[in-house]
This record gives C-alpha cells, sequence and structure tokens, in this order.
C-alpha cells in the first residue's frame, strides 16, 4: 500500500500523452500526427482495432512460411506445380502486409473522429486468392 500512495502523490501530470505528441506537430509526410486527430476513442475500440491488426500480421507471417513450406518439402511434386501453390501464398502475405497498417490507420482515424468506419478490406482479396490456391492444390493432387 504505501508503494501505491507513492506512485499517486508523485504523478502531478494529468495530460496522458507523452509531451513530443502534445503540440500538434505534424510527422515526415507533412500530415498530423494521429493521436492529435479527433478526440481520443474508448479504450476497447482502439484495442479491437489493434487486435485486427495483429490478426493481419499473423496472416501475413503465416502465408510466406506456409508457401515456403510447399516449395521446399513437397519433393514428390513436380516443382513447376509447386510453385504454382507456393509463390501465390507469398505474394498474398505481401500484399496483406501492404494493406494491414494502413487500413489500421484509416480505423483509427475514424473511431477518433467519431466517423463511419470505412468498408474497404483487405478480406475479399485474401479469400479468393485462397479459394484459387486450394484449387491449384486440388489439381496438383488429382493430376498427380
Amino acid at each position: 500500500m504505501p508503494t501505491s500512495r507513492v506512485l499517486e502523490s508523485s504523478s502531478p501530470r494529468t495530460d496522458p500523452k507523452p509531451l513530443a505528441c502534445r503540440g500538434g506537430e505534424p510527422d515526415r509526410a507533412g500530415r498530423r500526427r494521429l493521436e492529435d486527430v479527433g478526440e481520443e476513442p474508448d479504450p476497447r475500440f482502439t484495442l479491437a482495432n489493434e487486435r485486427t491488426f495483429l490478426a493481419w500480421t499473423r496472416t501475413a507471417l503465416a502465408l510466406p512460411a506456409t508457401g515456403l513450406a510447399v516449395a521446399q518439402l513437397l519433393n514428390s511434386v513436380p516443382r513447376a506445380a509447386r510453385m504454382v501453390i507456393s509463390v501465390p501464398l507469398i505474394v498474398m502475405a505481401g500484399v496483406i502486409g501492404v494493406m494491414s497498417y494502413p487500413r489500421w490507420r484509416a480505423l483509427e482515424r475514424a473511431l477518433r473522429l467519431s466517423q463511419p468506419l470505412p468498408y474497404a478490406s483487405p478480406a475479399a482479396p485474401l479469400g479468393v486468392g485462397i479459394a484459387l490456391v486450394a484449387v491449384a492444390a486440388v489439381v496438383v493432387l488429382v493430376t498427380r
């Protein structure tokens, strides 16, 4: 208990933002920092947005691992067939990696400005891509 009293009494600053974020300085691209746009949203929404970003990141990490595993470990399948399956997985990983941060940023900005959330999502291209890879894998397995 004495520790909590010390922490409470030694915290005179009430602004939760770090000193560097309070001035509204633009970032390297000349835009205002995201922390300085709008109002601080409910932490539950911000954390849910972050969890979604991390899920896309995990997916972007799993796809090239799967693609490399197909390319290297399925030695009984011809090399061309392995490439037809593995290369799209690796390319999709790159696309998801590139799309996930701007998506997170757009959602966070909409939350801060109390605007409707943008609908565009990498889920549709990812679903179509995985379906095409699955069809290619079935064709390779059946014609083998």
